[in-house]
């Protein structure tokens, strides 16, 4: 059965870090691109990053550009997206996504906070 499960979210403060995964499992996970997008409360979900299937093509939404890191690593199943810099404004639940075939993890919450 396929699966995407995001972990790593949590409580940080303003100006710190934090490292979201993604593993699948189910499914050939090195034959799919992978985004990143995420949800505030009372907003729409929004593209946060994209990766190709072989992780040699990334874009990132204005918003993260030069404070988030969209990576995979295809031997371990799993996609990463490395946080710094955090503002509240990036409080929101965090989802892996793949659009070929429109499914979605169940998401990871990340409060930034002082």
């Amino acid at each position: 059965q396929m699966q995407l499960v995001e972990s790593g979210g949590g409580l940080v403060q303003p100006g710190g870090s934090l490292r979201l995964s993604c593993a699948g499992s189910g499914f050939t996970f090195s034959n799919y691109a992978m985004s990143w997008y995420r949800q505030a409360p009372g907003k729409e979900r929004e593209l946060v990053a994209h990766i190709t299937s072989a992780g040699g093509s990334t874009k990132y939404a204005d918003s993260v550009k030069g404070r988030f890191t969209i990576s995979r690593d295809n031997a371990k199943n799993t996609l990463y997206l490395e946080m710094n810099s955090l503002k509240p404004e990036d409080t929101a639940v965090y989802y892996c996504f793949i659009a070929t075939i429109k499914y979605w993890g169940q998401g990871t919450q990340v409060i930034v906070s002082s």
